[in-house]
């Protein structure tokens, strides 16, 4: 018993660690791409969100030719 109890808790830490470590990334990504905006557009995010959705859709149509994964949240 003691060891499900263990194996449920390593299984929680292990992705507790694994979601701390995509926002982190995320988090890094998102200021850099804000000192890009102040260094190359004056602090206006409309050119740097247009090309982040443009790219966002393109890195996942481009894999399979369809947007099934937006579908998915």
């Amino acid at each position: 018993m003691l060891s499900s109890k263990q194996n449920l808790l390593s299984y929680f830490v292990r992705n507790l660690l694994i979601v701390v470590g995509l926002v982190l990334i995320w988090r890094g990504i998102w200021y850099v791409l804000d000192g890009l905006d102040i260094i190359l557009f004056n602090g206006n995010h409309t050119w740097s969100a247009l090309g982040g959705i443009t790219l966002g859709l393109a890195i996942l149509y481009l894999p399979d030719k369809d947007l099934k994964e937006i579908s998915k949240l």
